[in-house]
């Protein structure tokens, strides 16, 4: 039997043998979320034979829950593999962030001219940045999307990988020259493949929710620091503000199992009066914050992108613009490699993205982890440091502008598709 593809979606080959005028695939990316379709969407052009393995059906992928900070090199990644039209509407501009301790009045605010850009990022909810992203792809005839596949079990050999997956309940054989974990921080494929992880658990876990505030957002983002954690609110289309609110596993938990009523209580003096009151629209979650990085990115025949490469705490919104970048990435040094005629699966080649991502990947893991640090905590040396960190950020533009750019993406190497 062979694995049907989502209607509208280039048909499946059969399995063939690994040399290179036979292969069933190039590239097989397992993941089928927001990281790993951008992967399979900037190579759209490339001439490469691309499969997208996702074990969970369209609709409860697209269910998820989650809003994310779009930095700006993200912004021009989508638009260079064409899909940022289909994700505008879907959209909120961010005019300027806002960045304070606790009540500490003195608040840092960068702002649009600090970088003479149009905007300094945006804000968008899961299923549209995931939607746009899988529309995109039924226009791709290099791409297979096997969805809902599950992968079981994989074979690495000298020319390529063998992936043996289970669809309604029976087995596929599929082939590929290199094979792309994007299946998340638990990537079963990074584990089989024995590649080691550095990092830890936070004491802390992060609650989630969407709010209506009685007056206009005005497009601003803030990030509040407390000594139990960062608080974040993300404006939204339609006034909607999503709300990161971290803090202590044990008082996360309690946070979270509060009745609307007195959750509300809690959260407007955090919150601030500046929106007026507010409502909660949907339901409340908890997930839990870590710290990990992957020994290495690749082996042969394998590379690792977005959460199974890496995690770091969400401070900053910075997670998933990571996974993103390095999607961008490996899209650029597999077209380039292959062009040349070399061997996509090679270490040599992998070892080009490897040496790319790992770097910068870990300044931002520092950063994220530094800030969380510096500013949960009550010691007052501490306390003292970080509000001149925050004076010299208000006073001195040239520092203010370097810490902007790396948090809207400007730092580091910028992949040619952003370029476009």
């Amino acid at each position: 039997m062979s694995l049907e593809p989502l209607t509208a979606f280039r048909p499946d080959p059969q399995p063939q043998s690994l040399d290179r005028s036979k292969t069933s695939y190039d590239v097989a990316i397992v993941g089928g979320g927001i990281v790993g379709l951008t992967l399979a969407c900037a190579l759209k052009d490339s001439g490469l034979q691309v499969a997208v393995i996702e074990a969970k059906p369209q609709s409860a992928a697209v269910a998820r829950g989650q809003a994310y900070h779009i930095n700006l090199l993200s912004s021009r990644i989508f638009q260079g593999i064409g899909v940022w039209q289909a994700m505008q509407t879907g959209v909120n501009p961010i005019d300027q962030i806002r960045l304070s301790d606790a009540d500490y009045p003195g608040v840092v605010q960068f702002e649009r001219r600090d970088l003479q850009t149009e905007v300094l990022g945006y804000v968008a909810e899961h299923r549209v940045v995931l939607e746009a992203l899988q529309d995109a792809l039924r226009q791709c005839a290099n791409v297979t999307y096997l969805c809902p596949a599950e992968l079981v079990q994989t074979s690495y050999q000298a020319d390529g990988v063998e992936l043996e997956l289970v669809r309604s309940g029976e087995t596929q054989h599929v082939r590929s020259r290199l094979l792309v974990a994007a299946d998340g921080a638990r990537s079963p494929i990074r584990q089989q493949a024995g590649i080691r992880t550095h990092g830890w658990q936070y004491w802390q876990s992060c609650v989630v929710a969407f709010v209506q505030p009685e007056k206009s957002h005005n497009n601003v983002a803030y990030e509040r620091f407390w000594s139990s954690g960062p608080f974040a609110i993300l404006p939204l289309p339609n006034n909607l503000c999503r709300i990161v609110w971290t803090a202590p596993k044990a008082e996360a938990e309690a946070i979270a199992q509060l009745g609307d009523a007195e959750f509300l209580d809690l959260l407007q003096p955090r919150f601030g009066n500046q929106m007026g009151t507010l409502s909660l629209v949907g339901d409340r979650s908890v997930f839990p914050v870590q710290l990990m990085h992957s020994s290495r990115y690749t082996q042969a025949r394998l590379a690792l992108i977005g959460d199974s490469a890496h995690c770091c705490h969400p401070v900053g919104g910075q997670g998933v613009n990571l996974g993103i970048r390095d999607a961008a990435a490996l899209a650029q040094v597999l077209q380039t490699a292959d062009a040349a005629g070399e061997d996509i699966g090679a270490v040599r080649v992998l070892r080009r993205y490897d040496r790319w991502r790992k770097l910068e990947n870990l300044v931002i893991l520092g950063f994220t982890d530094v800030l969380d640090r510096v500013f949960s905590n009550h010691w007052l040396p501490l306390v003292v440091s970080r509000r001149l960190g925050l004076w010299a950020l208000r006073t001195v533009q040239p520092l203010k502008v370097l810490a902007l750019r790396l948090m809207v993406g400007l730092l580091g190497r910028v992949p040619q598709m952003a370029r476009r």
